[in-house]
């Protein structure tokens, strides 16, 4: 059903007399419809003083109630007419980030509006804050996260490859009240790990590897997202320790910085000096985090050209990284929530080192 304070929390934000969203996770967060029309038209049409309608496909019919007026459209109805028809003429027209040129240019060329602007920042502002229901379900999400990762170090045995270990991962997520990945899991063997984006392949595993998972679940459509780094049968080396001891070192004490007002810039600086002042700052290379929800990596991040302040209800991640391919790859995460007068870390999975045998 249509959750009319997150709609009017974005109408209060947006400077827009009507605002059209065509990203299916905004609708799907406004009213709880999972809608994706490929390349066909999918709108939501909102405005201060107005009931909100959707458009959608006739392929798409569906009969349950959402509180919002559906107005079904076929193959041969245009953008710009039916919007011409809901609104006539309007002062300031908002339209998000994701609505196709092939819509958006008749649209414009219609003169539906005397000005047109980019909506999805009232609508992203809004949804990085998140209300009490959805708090409940990540929080859940990030415990199953923390139960299965536990279950995933129980796949790494001798001569197992990385693909074979992450075909068997969706199973334990269902078995633990999970419904879909969050993100294709990353599994990475020894040198795969100082590769921040490796997909799982044909690696056998060997003694003294680095096993590294980067994992995350949906419950209830609701993302989590982890990482940690194991070793495999084999103490590290004291190179090796030192290293991962920078990573956990920048982890804990940018989560220690979290709290609302603090510029995210200003955190990812926290982990990117400890890794910087311990000689490894150039194998540091990403943004220290981004924010998640409906959807893995959602508008907002914790990087060093991002100047937003954090609010309370905001959940981001926390996931330094130090990848050295002649020394060690290595990446530990958890999920922060801003909270009242300071955070909470979503994961529980210890951060120390630790060896599966």
């Amino acid at each position: 059903m249509l959750k009319r304070e997150r709609m009017n929390r974005i109408l209060d934000r947006s400077e827009a007399d009507v605002l059209l969203i065509s990203d299916p996770y905004a609708i799907w967060y406004l009213c709880e419809k999972r809608l994706f029309p490929g390349e066909r038209f999918l709108g939501l049409l909102i405005g201060k003083d107005r009931e909100p309608v959707l458009f959608l496909n006739e392929l798409f019919r569906f009969e349950e109630e959402i509180g919002i007026q559906k107005q079904y459209i076929t193959d041969t109805d245009t953008a710009d007419r039916l919007l011409k028809d809901a609104i006539g003429h309007t002062g300031i027209l908002g339209v998000d980030k994701t609505l196709p040129a092939r819509f958006l240019l008749p649209v414009m060329e219609a003169g539906i509006a005397d000005r047109y602007i980019n909506g999805s920042p009232a609508v992203d502002h809004t949804r990085a804050v998140k209300d009490a229901e959805e708090t409940a379900l990540m929080r859940r999400s990030s415990q199953i996260n923390d139960m299965a990762m536990e279950r995933f170090k129980k796949l790494v045995r001798p001569q197992v490859t990385e693909k074979e270990v992450a075909a068997q991962i969706m199973d334990i997520y269902l078995e633990l009240g999970a419904h879909d990945f969050s993100f294709p899991p990353i599994v990475a063997f020894g040198v795969n790990a100082a590769d921040p984006h490796h997909m799982p392949d044909d690696t056998v595993l060997k003694e003294g590897d680095t096993v590294l998972f980067d994992v995350g679940c949906k419950y209830s459509n609701y993302c989590s997202d982890m990482t940690r780094t194991f070793f495999y049968k084999k103490e590290p080396s004291a190179e090796q320790k030192r290293v991962y001891d920078l990573v956990r070192r920048a982890n804990e004490e940018a989560e220690a910085a979290v709290r609302p007002g603090v510029r995210l810039c200003d955190i990812d600086s926290i982990a990117r000096d400890i890794i910087t002042e311990g000689g490894f700052g150039k194998d540091f290379t990403h943004r220290l985090g981004h924010f998640i929800g409906l959807e893995d990596h959602e508008y907002g991040d914790v990087s060093q050209s991002f100047e937003d302040r954090t609010e309370a209800g905001n959940i981001f991640s926390i996931e330094p990284g130090i990848y050295n391919k002649e020394i060690l790859g290595c990446r530990i995460e958890d999920l922060v929530l801003v909270t009242e007068d300071g955070c909470e870390v979503l994961n529980q999975y210890p951060h120390e080192i630790e060896i599966i045998e």
